[in-house]
């Protein structure tokens, strides 16, 4: 069917083209619609995708640029230079498409693990599948928390609510029922049509699929809507990349220029010039963050944490405050009943019979507080249920109408506040009812009160005569109350471990949760906050936006909190200067997930949760969490370990190597002998993402810092160039080396000390006081052989090389030796210096806020 038409048809008529019943497709047909789905909306092969990917290694500016050298040399007839520079960079690009291909096959890995799954009925019968399996015809059974994989007409529902926001904007949830709308209707006013890519917030439903795939509402708007946001460590690196790449066209011109002035063979300037760009230009940097991401995305797959969002892993790094509700994190997330008693706190035998009838009735989204009711010792046997209420975020109550002979009641359980607001008596264990009065209500509540303060979690529990067989929200007032409900969610034994290991990694924990005060401070308690700070919900509301900013960072446990309020509470947390990370699973977790800088859902969250998390935990523990946080600071630190080298010892060496062409009568290397330092010192470079980081760079949090990066370029950058002129007037002044020798000598400068430099920038410790990963040593060790290599080798004469003599050798020794004793000794100076300055910084800024 096209377009949005199907809203007015009657059920009987949409059944009959679809070819289906109420209760389902016939499994055969449907295996053949999914079959003719898969052919219609089939994309791009794998080898297609990767093909792509490995031209996309040659379409980067400067590349192109050296492709145009290629065909230039070839056109002069210089064989070898063009033999050679071809070969570098075939295998440069070689080197990219295996990082990436690598990286986007282990993303693709880490997605088909967390697919979503939707109920159908097939053949009478409820069935999971994953989304690409719903096909039109199907019947969706839908629950609270189910994200609806298609567009669909309703057959039958009870008090279903679906947020739409994605689609209409509307932040509030829509009712939708059975009935038929007219087509010319507005899309919001189709209460009878559910859409992909909403959500169901409330009720149960079952719906006929009318569109998949491209032909949905949401299909059609995709392409707007799958845009990732940047995280801030991808914005510095686009801005820096950017930054580097108009330092290097420039440089690049200018040496050109001074090139062609003092005469200089024109084919040689321009490959000169070009080589000089790609020596400078951080052509790596993607392939290195994708590895890097990947490489932090298996080894957190490993500690039990999907990575839904790849560029999300440095954003963990960043995390300062981690936002959790205490159920199945801090505690076991495993109710227990351990007692239910009237409002007198006594025994009465009618109220474990009515919750258990309320609580195995029920059909709404699974929860542990009604599997732990249903779990008790009792039957359910001549009871017959009439409707139902399912529960909201808004009333906090779940409603039961049933039937025994000729009795009918609806038995309600919920929060206790809000339960008592729709009650008006209380009854004793003998049957008899009473008025609640103001004596009563401050029994109730100071019982409440006391149950709570001993840790337990309390529902209320009422009940109330009926006459119809179905009840509405309307019904919900003038009721019985009857006792309490008393549940225990032990602490786990690991949590305090965990929560010690977050402090010890710099990390703030902050409960979010809606239970009330009394539980929220037994629990904080329980896990050594010795004088917790508590704020609840409704002292939340009372504060000015700009005093909530303030508090929320002095804040350790928010309580009563309701679902609107936790996105709030991230937001005002982040205009604090802090990085946020949120943990939540059901469907009032979403707006806070979403808000959060890292969302967190797990394996069995609800689908809408799952879908909106940036990372889905297999294990719902808070010492997942910490493995993950230092995963994602050691993609931060091993990425940041390249561009600290490519600001620092590549750039200086290429502008050392620019600024010689002009002093010098003859190019101080040859263009393949840039490229091929460039090649040489990438070798190792491609394996810095699988590097170990020493343990003092993962107690803190990781932020992209250009300032530092900036200073860092200065710094090494100099001291870079101050041995390479060093290396120039030895070879030059002292040695009387020219051509071939002065570029051999200037090629084995450049390129070891770019390997050096990368042993030594990998650590903040002496370089020998930390141990290297095995690829980097191995790669690290090959590329040095190679180059001592290739100017004794059989490619020498081929490649320009030549060596004057042993002293060359010597002198050349001599300088790497103070090199790397000098670099180690600044660089040890730099991050100690830079350490003390924001140490000060930060006192300064704290000094500010209490004048």
């Amino acid at each position: 069917m096209e377009g949005q038409a199907f809203s007015s048809l009657p059920l009987d008529q949409l059944l009959a083209q679809f070819q289906t019943t109420s209760t389902g497709l016939d499994s055969a047909v449907a295996a053949q619609r999914i079959e003719e789905q898969r052919q219609l909306g089939r994309t791009e092969s794998r080898f297609q995708r990767e093909l792509k990917l490995f031209i996309r290694q040659f379409t980067n500016p400067l590349i192109l640029l050296l492709v145009v050298a290629v065909v230039l040399s070839a056109m002069l007839g210089e064989t070898s230079d063009t033999l050679i520079i071809l070969f570098i960079l075939l295998t440069t690009g070689l080197l990219g498409f295996w990082q990436e291909r690598n990286a986007g096959r282990a993303i693709e890995k880490l997605r088909s693990m967390i697919a979503l799954k939707h109920t159908v009925l097939r053949d009478g019968k409820e069935e999971q599948v994953v989304t690409p399996e719903v096909v039109p015809g199907d019947v969706l059974v839908l629950d609270a928390g189910d994200i609806i994989p298609a567009d669909c007409r309703i057959l039958e529902s009870n008090e279903l609510h679906v947020n739409e926001s994605s689609l209409t904007g509307e932040s509030y949830p829509v009712e939708k029922m059975v009935g038929t709308v007219p087509d010319t209707a507005p899309l919001h006013q189709k209460t009878n049509c559910l859409w992909q890519g909403t959500n169901v917030v409330s009720g149960r439903a079952y719906a006929l699929v009318v569109q998949t795939g491209r032909q949905t509402v949401f299909g059609q708007l995709t392409h707007s809507l799958a845009q990732t946001p940047e995280t801030a460590f991808e914005k510095g690196i686009k801005h820096f990349g950017y930054f580097l790449l108009r330092i290097t066209v420039l440089l690049s011109l200018v040496i050109l220029m001074a090139n062609l002035y003092f005469k200089k063979p024109v084919f040689d300037s321009i490959l000169f010039s070009l080589a000089l760009a790609i020596g400078m230009a951080p052509e790596l940097l993607p392939a290195i963050m994708t590895f890097a991401m990947s490489a932090g995305a298996r080894r957190m797959l490993k500690k039990k944490v999907i990575v839904k969002k790849l560029s999300s892993i440095f954003n963990f790094g960043e995390v300062t405050v981690l936002c959790t509700d205490k159920t199945g994190t801090i505690t076991e997330g495993t109710a227990t009943v351990k007692a239910m008693v009237n409002w007198q706190g006594q025994a009465d035998e009618r109220i474990p019979v009515y919750a258990f009838l309320n609580a195995t009735f029920q059909q709404g989204f699974s929860n542990p507080i009604d599997q732990a009711i249903g779990a008790l010792n009792l039957t359910a046997e001549g009871y017959e249920k009439r409707d139902e209420i399912p529960y909201d975020f808004i009333r906090k109550r779940l409603s039961i109408a049933v039937q025994k002979g000729e009795q009918r009641f609806f038995i309600t359980k919920g929060a206790l506040s809000n339960l008592l607001a729709v009650c008006s008596s209380v009854e004793s264990p003998s049957g008899q009812t009473e008025p609640i009065t103001v004596a009563i209500r401050q029994a109730i509540e100071s019982r409440f009160a006391a149950y709570c303060q001993s840790g337990y979690r309390v529902l209320g529990l009422a009940y109330k005569p009926m006459t119809a067989d179905k009840i509405t929200r309307d019904d919900e007032q003038q009721m019985i109350f009857l006792g309490f409900i008393l549940l225990e969610d032990p602490l786990k034994e690991s949590s305090l471990t965990s929560i010690e290991r977050l402090r010890h990694l710099h990390i703030q924990v902050k409960i979010i949760t809606g239970d009330n005060r009394y539980v929220a401070l037994h629990t904080a308690q329980l896990i050594d906050i010795a004088q917790p700070v508590i704020l609840t919900g409704e002292e939340m509301d009372q504060l000015s936006p700009e005093a909530l900013i303030v508090q929320v960072r002095q804040t350790d446990v928010f309580a009563e909190i309701e679902p609107h309020q936790k996105e709030r509470i991230i937001i005002a947390l982040q205009k604090s200067n802090a990085t946020v990370a949120y943990i939540g699973d059901g469907i009032n977790d979403v707006a806070a997930i979403h808000a959060a800088d890292v969302g967190i859902s797990t394996s069995n969250a609800v689908d809408v949760a799952q879908e909106a998390a940036d990372f889905v935990l297999l294990e719902k523990d808070l010492s997942v969490l910490a493995d993950g946080i230092e995963e994602g600071r050691k993609s931060f630190v091993n990425s940041m370990k390249y561009i600290f080298i490519t600001t620092g010892a590549t750039f200086g060496n290429m502008f050392s190597v620019a600024g010689a062409s002009l002093l010098l009568p003859f190019l101080p290397m040859l263009p393949k002998q840039i490229l091929l330092t460039n090649l040489l010192t990438d070798l190792p470079f491609l394996t810095i993402a699988s590097d170990q980081v020493d343990g003092d760079q993962l107690t803190t949090p990781r932020k992209w810092d250009l300032k530092m990066i900036q200073n860092f370029m200065i710094v090494f950058g100099l001291h870079s160039s101050l041995f390479d002129f060093l290396t120039f007037y030895v070879f030059y002044y002292y040695f009387h080396l020219s051509g071939s020798a002065f570029q051999t000598g200037w090629f084995l400068e450049s390129a070891l000390t770019e390997i050096i430099i990368l042993f030594i920038i990998r650590t903040r410790k002496s370089f020998f006081q930390s141990k290297p990963g095995n690829w980097l040593v191995i790669t690290g060790l090959v590329s040095i052989l190679i180059t001592v290599y290739l100017p004794v080798s059989p490619l020498a004469q081929m490649l320009g090389f030549s060596i004057a003599h042993s002293q060359q050798v010597l002198a050349l020794g001599g300088i790497l030796v103070l090199y790397t004793i000098t670099a180690d000794i600044l660089k040890i100076a730099f991050f100690r210096v830079n350490k003390t300055a924001k140490m000060n910084g930060r006192t300064a800024r704290l000094t500010g806020v209490k004048r």
